[in-house]
Parts: structure tokens; C-alpha cells; sequence
């Protein structure tokens, strides 16, 4: 497949483009998506191969649910003794958010010096941020020394621009639903068939529950590869038990701590990493892997805010404030599910303040709300991109919501701490970029 279309790039970040190296990277190519491998095998040659220095590879596609799966797979990694590098996307405040380096963020010096021999080595030839940004990441893991490479696909798997290992020590796939229909629909089974080109020769892969339709081509890609298959619900399980997580795999089951990111679907997550970990290394100890699994750290994903400016305002209103980036409708029912669990515990109305990209299903996602009836406040954010205020209202009433406008986020905020009664839980979400706005606000929530 050779397609050229012009559409979103993964990589691209239209709030946050200050950082002088994401000037310098978008200005390759700010906005053509390749659908192939080509540009990136290009500057790699180029380079000397980076990408066959590097460790063992942990690949991670999916629709919902890679971001989380990654961090629990870096924290057992970790807990084990391990360095391991990690590439994510996209970033929420600052591009060195997107590489680590044995555990640590990539320097502004390292990016620097690692974007300048990128440039001389791509010689202006058409390459996209993502795709770079990809390249400056393989060339900054094979240079440090680790003992395992942690890759999170940017869109879709096939032909996105981190599918380059011939045989990368475990492919995993997270949960795939209905998102960037744009680029990879229009049907589930063609989103799947993206997500499954991650699947290598003879090369292990794990994958989450997944729809029936997506389930048949992740299936049949596996065995026209002849690729060990672990699928969730039939080879392992996990579930929580007693707020534990109890993990089923073929020969052993284990008893660990809960997630240490919020939220029941959370429990799938990091049941989908520790069968990716055994895979990768059949030894790990159960010490290792609840102690990795209960210190993971995501930020955005279901995100207790306790500090910055809103944090502030909501605490002395006595409420508490929380965040999440998911931004399709398989996240709206996850997040609805983790709503309804801080409200069983604490029964305190719920409000949501909700931004999101102009192009997601914004009806889809608001649905799984219906029924607990949530306050909605519906803003914007500083994008090109953002749908308006009025956009997300027309779709939270099209999900039988009675929604109201803010002028953006603090305001919106501000809203939902006004109303008498009991103090409010209020839930930032709609997406990473509407979350990323908020996290910029103060050095005190930028991740590190």
C-alpha cells in the first residue's frame, strides 16, 4: 500500500508546539501521512540501521488501552531490575514526554544534538513528524545501553511508522474499536486488519478481549503468520477479586496488588501486561510482577489532580478533581464505568467538562453517561482542530445529555464548582490534548 493522504498526523501537536525541537521536526513535513514503511526505512539506512542495535522489542497496538499497557510494562520492567526504554505518543505538555531513555525522559540536549544529525542525514527529502520523530527515538535507544525496548504504535500498525521489526520478542494488541475511521475504517474488521499488522513470523503475540469481527482478523493474521497466540478470556484471564488482581495464566495463577491507575478496566490492562511480561520472560516472580503493576504511572488516564491552579480551586470547594484523555466511544464507556465506581463510593453529583477534537464521535462517546444522568459542561480549547462548544453540546443532547457551555477549561471548571449542594466530583476528559492544556498549566503537573 502506497497511499498519500493528507490527514492528522499522530505526532502532530497543534496546542503545544512551542518546544523548539517539534519546530524543528515539523517543519520536514507538517501534515502528509505515507502509508508505508518507506520513508522511515529510508532515513534509517541512511543512519546505519539503528533500529537493528536495538534490545528485545515489545510492540503494543490497539485502539484503547496501549498508553496503560505500556506503563505497566515499563513498571514491571523496572521492578525487575530492567532498563527499558519506552516510546509513546502523544505527548500531553512536552515532547521529551514521547522517549525515554533506561527510564528517564530524553534531555533537551540529547534531542538537540540527535534532531540535528536527523536533518543532515534526511536532506530535506519528505518524511512526516511522526515518522521523524520515530526515527530520532530508534537512533536515542540504540545508542543507550537497555535491556528492553517498549514501542507504542502511533495509528493504526500496518503501515504506521514504528512497524519495522521482523521479529520483535512480543507483539501485544489492546482492545480494538471504532476510531480514526478517517485513516483506518470504515469497518471494525478493517481496523483490526491494521492493528494485526503488527503480528510477525513465528513471533509470540498477546491480545486483550476483543469485538468478534476484530477478533476473526487478529485470528486469522496470527495463524497466516504462525504466530503463538495468548488471547484473553480463552489462553489467560484477569479480573479483579476482593480489589486484587488475580491473573490466570496456562500454568500459574497469580494474586497481585490492583492497578495502580484507577479504574476497572484497568484490571484487563495490566492482566494483558503481565501476560505480555511472562511472555517476554517466563520468570518473572509475582513480587516483581505486582510491585511493577501497582507503581505504574499514566498521567491523564483516569488522573487524580491535586495540584495546579483548578486542583486548587476544586479544593476549596471541597471537591475533587479528575482527568482522563480517552476520546472515542470504547473510552466513554470505560471512563463512564470508572465515574460510576467514585460515585458508588461517594455519592456526590458528577460533572463533567468535556473538550474534543472536531472529528470524533462525540455522540458515541457522551452515550455511556446516559443513564447516570452526569452534568455536562461542553468547551473548547486552543486548536484548529477543537470542536466548538456548541458542536459537543448538539452531540451530548443527540446522547439524551441536557449539557450547558464554558468559554474553555477553567471556566468550565469554575462552573461546576458553583452549584449548591454537596461538593462535586468533577471529570476533565474528552482527550489528550484537551488534557494536556490542563496539565501545562503548572510545572507542579507536567510529567516527568
Amino acid at each position: 500500500m502506497s497511499d498519500v493522504l493528507r490527514a492528522p498526523d499522530p505526532g502532530y501537536d497543534p496546542i503545544r508546539a512551542s518546544d523548539a525541537v517539534i519546530q524543528r521536526l515539523r517543519a520536514n513535513h507538517p501534515t502528509l501521512i505515507d502509508l508505508t514503511t518507506g520513508r522511515v526505512e529510508r532515513l534509517l539506512a541512511a543512519l546505519g540501521r539503528p533500529d537493528l542495535k536495538l534490545p528485545p522489542v515489545i510492540h503494543v497496538a490497539g485502539t484503547n488501552g496501549k498508553g496503560s499497557t505500556v506503563a505497566y510494562l515499563r513498571a514491571i520492567a523496572e521492578a525487575a531490575g530492567l532498563r527499558a526504554h519506552a516510546l509513546t505518543s502523544p505527548h500531553l505538555v512536552r515532547f521529551a514526554e514521547r522517549i525515554r531513555l533506561a527510564g528517564k525522559l530524553i534531555t533537551d540536549e540529547q534531542l538537540t544534538e540527535l534532531t540535528d544529525r536527523l536533518e543532515a542525514a534526511n536532506d530535506g527529502q519528505p518524511i512526516s513528524f511522526f515518522e521523524i520523530t520515530t526515527v530520532l527515538a530508534f537512533l536515542a535507544f540504540a545508542e543507550t545501553p537497555a535491556d528492553v525496548c517498549i514501542v507504542e504504535v502511533g495509528l493504526g500498525g500496518r503501515f504506521d511508522a514504528t512497524n519495522i521489526f521482523a521479529a520483535p520478542a512480543v507483539s501485544v494488541i489492546t482492545p480494538v474499536d471504532y476510531d480514526h475511521l478517517e485513516m483506518l475504517g470504515p469497518g471494525l474488521g478493517k481496523i483490526a486488519w491494521e492493528k494485526a499488522g503488527i503480528i510477525k513470523h513465528g513471533r509470540p503475540v498477546v491480545v486483550a478481549r476483543q469485538p468478534e469481527e476484530a477478533l476473526e482478523m487478529i485470528e486469522r493474521e496470527a495463524d497466516d503468520r504462525m504466530a503463538p497466540m495468548l488471547l484473553a478470556g480463552r489462553d489467560f484471564d484477569a479480573w479483579e477479586e476482593r480489589g486484587r488482581l488475580l491473573v490466570q495464566m496456562p500454568d500459574r495463577l497469580l494474586d497481585l496488588p490492583p492497578p495502580g491507575l484507577f479504574g476497572g478496566y484497568q484490571f484487563d490492562n495490566a492482566g494483558v501486561a503481565v501476560a505480555a511480561a511472562l511472555m517476554f520472560d517466563h520468570g518473572l516472580s509475582d513480587e516483581v510482577l505486582g510491585r511493577g503493576v501497582a507503581q505504574a504511572v499514566w498521567p491523564a488516564r483516569m488522573q487524580r489532580l491535586t495540584a495546579g491552579p483548578l486542583a486548587e480551586l476544586a479544593r476549596a470547594r471541597g471537591a475533587d478533581l479528575w482527568l482522563d484523555g480517552g476520546h472515542n466511544p470504547h473510552a466513554g464507556r470505560a471512563l463512564a464505568e470508572a465515574a460510576s465506581r467514585i460515585v458508588d463510593r461517594d455519592p456526590r453529583p458528577l460533572v463533567l467538562v468535556t473538550g474534543m477534537f472536531a472529528r470524533k464521535d462525540a455522540e458515541g462517546y457522551f452515550r455511556p453517561f446516559a443513564e447516570m444522568r452526569p452534568r455536562v459542561i461542553c468547551t473548547t480549547f486552543d486548536s484548529p482542530n477543537a470542536a466548538s462548544a456548541e458542536e459537543l453540546v448538539d452531540a451530548a443532547v443527540k446522547a439524551g445529555l441536557a449539557p450547558e457551555t464554558a468559554a474553555n477549561v477553567s471556566d468550565g471548571v469554575a462552573r461546576a464548582l458553583e452549584a449548591d449542594g454537596p461538593a462535586p466530583h468533577v471529570l476533565i476528559c474528552g482527550g489528550l490534548h484537551f488534557a494536556g492544556e490542563v496539565l501545562a498549566m503548572s510545572e507542579e503537573t507536567w510529567p516527568t
